[in-house]
């Protein structure tokens, strides 16, 4: 059955014969009595007993106009509903990111594409780098934000911001007068880690620059390392943009030397089209790379040039 033999159906029933509804269709009249043959073929019985001056419904015919009806009204509703998705007057965004950008970098990409789009329900979904990939690779959320790399071919990948370590400490510390330090400094010191691929990543520098570090304490919140250090705890190597500026009881040192950063990304699946909704917000993260507000209290990251779409991601991202 054909969506457009059920809309010749209810035309012919409204106008009670084929010579008018074949005008107001636009079709020949020949053509549209075989359609409706068809119709009748594949329902298995007749709809309409056919006059010389008119046509009238067969028991049969009264009770497909009522949901023939409905049919083409239901589909003339899904398809403003694709429409109005398409526009972006409607739909949902779900996005996955690590929590340092959701905290310091994408709030300002989100006001951007609220003020657009204020009818797109968006959600964003916190996790690490690993559990980021997941949820993009099981659609869990369409685009994800974490730190690379990826491997594998599964998604399409975009570097988006390149950010240095720093050196965090509290401020009764005796490096807290300083504005820079070597990393082989620190070999005595206690230090508090950001779990994930953050501390896998300070883990190796501190390695390369001759020492391993003593860990006193490993979290997977943010706010819980900056307190612990600010209590004296220990020291911390985040990446930039997890240190706000200015933050009561604490310092931050630059690294001088090996130049220690992270790289983070933006990922979608390889196989599957962005919708109008991730298009949309891409675009307004776009434009706050080009006019360098990634948030008002921070200083801007590297920011990374646009780049064709890479491939990367098994669907784990390492911690």
């Amino acid at each position: 059955m054909e969506l457009y033999q059920v809309a010749y159906f209810v035309e012919v029933a409204r106008q009670r014969g084929f010579t008018r509804a074949a005008e107001r269709l636009r079709i020949a009249q020949p053509a549209l009595s075989q359609q409706i043959r068809k119709l009748e073929e594949e329902l298995g019985t007749a709809l309409l007993i056919r006059g010389r001056r008119e046509s009238v419904l067969t028991a049969a015919g009264e009770a497909f106009l009522t949901q023939a009806e409905a049919l083409l009204a239901m589909a003339e509703s899904a398809k403003q509903t694709v429409a109005e998705v398409a526009q972006l007057k409607r739909g949902r965004l779900v996005i996955a990111t690590v929590p340092t950008l959701s905290a310091c970098w994408l709030p300002e990409v989100i006001r951007r594409f609220r003020e657009r789009y204020p009818r797109i329900e968006l959600t964003l979904r916190e996790e690490s780098s690993e559990v980021v990939a997941e949820w993009v690779e099981l659609r869990t959320a369409e685009i994800g934000f974490l730190q690379l790399p990826v491997e594998g071919n599964l998604f399409r990948v975009r570097e988006v911001i390149r950010e240095p370590f720093v050196v965090v400490v509290p401020s009764g510390h005796p490096l807290a007068e300083r504005q820079q330090v070597r990393l082989g400094e620190l070999a005595r010191e206690a230090f508090v880690f950001y779990k994930g691929r953050v501390k896998s990543v300070a883990l190796d520098a501190c390695r390369l620059a001759g020492f391993s570090p003593r860990v006193v304490c490993e979290t997977g919140e943010l706010e819980t390392v900056r307190a612990l250090v600010r209590a004296g705890l220990g020291i911390a190597l985040l990446p930039q943009l997890a240190v706000q500026e200015p933050e009561a009881g604490l310092r931050t040192l630059k690294l001088q030397g090996r130049r220690l950063e992270r790289r983070l990304g933006l990922i979608g699946r390889q196989d599957a089209k962005w919708s109008a909704a991730a298009q949309a917000f891409v675009d307004c993260m776009d434009t706050v790379l080009l006019t360098g507000r990634p948030h008002p209290d921070k200083s801007l990251p590297d920011i990374v040039g646009e780049k064709p779409p890479g491939r990367g991601g098994s669907g784990k991202a390492a911690r």
